[in-house]
């Protein structure tokens, strides 16, 4: 398979990215403008979509903002349409958009879970399809699906996150392997992120007795956008941003069983802060909060402005090394665990 027949990003380029008003997806379309390119901003909120047209153009790019929830499959393909006509074909998508819900499985309700699906797995499906159908005339193209270690390995009270993440990542495998086989020019990559300091731990549902808090480490948003847009131009099968990520792959294929206890602790109290939550606050679950609120959260004094193991991904011969290494520290970990339990 190609790499998609993308040049680097620059004037000319034309970028679609869900997600875009907020958190990972606002440091992302803040890059793009950057460098010049023409974006497509789609979301449900309009004043962080209105904010998010202000970056790109005050940064040197074309913007058109679409509101629009990506679990509507006829209204994100209507969005694409808008933007070939207004800024032309569409070179690569960025499927980015996500909610989640912090809960105890025995609190969540199936619309719940049906509604996270919707839009973190099913907007993805959405995005993708809409992309591919364009790109696949052209027999040229990117598409670039924002992942997270937790399609990997789950952790407690993000059970509808994680399975639709689990299912992102499935269907790019199967999508993938379709592409090879018709030999297409279009490619797809996967960026699995760790934990990042976005607005999104403000505003997600919560039954948390306490604040929630991303699992340190903690990495900035620019950190993401910056994995997200080396993988746009190189396409890389997937792309690990952060060692916490490779080692939480890494451990769940050596030591499952020991990383379901480990997380049961672990990953319980270190997804919430001491501060109580506090009650009947706003959600984004089915409507946007109102507002333009960014791309960072409330973690800024905790959260790492570059990931050394980034630097390494994008040079593979030194990833595989640093990857074999951070394999061999995983079994050790899980061998003095077992060991002490």
């Amino acid at each position: 398979m190609g790499n998609g027949g993308i040049r680097p990003i620059g004037p000319g380029t034309v970028v679609v990215v869900t997600g875009a008003s907020a958190g990972v997806g606002r440091a992302v379309i803040r890059a793009l403008g950057e460098r010049g390119a023409s974006v497509g901003l789609l979301a449900r909120g309009a004043d962080g979509l209105e904010g998010a047209r202000r970056d790109v153009e005050a940064a040197g790019g074309r913007a058109l903002a679409i509101q629009v929830d990506v679990a509507d499959a006829a209204g994100v393909d209507a969005a694409a349409d808008r933007i070939e006509a207004e800024l032309g074909p569409i070179d690569i998508w960025i499927n980015n958009a996500m909610t989640s819900v912090f809960s105890p499985v025995y609190e969540m309700t199936a619309d719940e879970y049906r509604r996270v699906t919707e839009v973190t797995y099913l907007g993805t499906v959405h995005g993708t399809l809409s992309a591919f159908r364009r790109m696949r005339e052209r027999d040229r193209g990117a598409i670039v699906q924002v992942g997270s270690a937790l399609a990997y390995r789950s952790i407690p009270l993000q059970s509808a996150y994680c399975g639709a993440k689990a299912a992102m990542r499935g269907f790019t495998e199967s999508f993938r392997s379709e592409l090879i086989h018709e030999k297409s020019g279009v490619a797809v990559t996967m960026v699995q992120l760790p934990a990042i300091n976005t607005p999104q731990f403000g505003w997600v549902r919560s039954r948390l007795p306490r604040k929630a808090q991303p699992v340190p480490p903690i990495f900035q948003p620019e950190v993401a956008a910056e994995a997200i847009l080396w993988a746009a131009e190189h396409v890389p099968r997937d792309l690990h941003v952060g060692a916490s990520t490779e080692l939480a792959i890494l451990a769940e294929k050596i030591a499952p069983g020991l990383m379901d206890r480990y997380l049961a602790e672990a990953a319980w109290d270190g997804q919430m802060l001491d501060e109580p939550e506090e009650p009947d606050r706003p959600d984004n679950l089915y409507q946007p909060v109102a507002g333009d609120h960014g791309s960072h959260g409330a973690f800024d004094s905790r959260a790492r402005a570059q990931s050394p193991y980034l630097w390494l991904a994008k040079r593979r011969f030194l990833e595989r090394g640093a990857a074999m290494a951070l394999g061999v520290v995983a079994a050790i970990w899980m061998t003095r665990s077992q060991r002490r339990s």
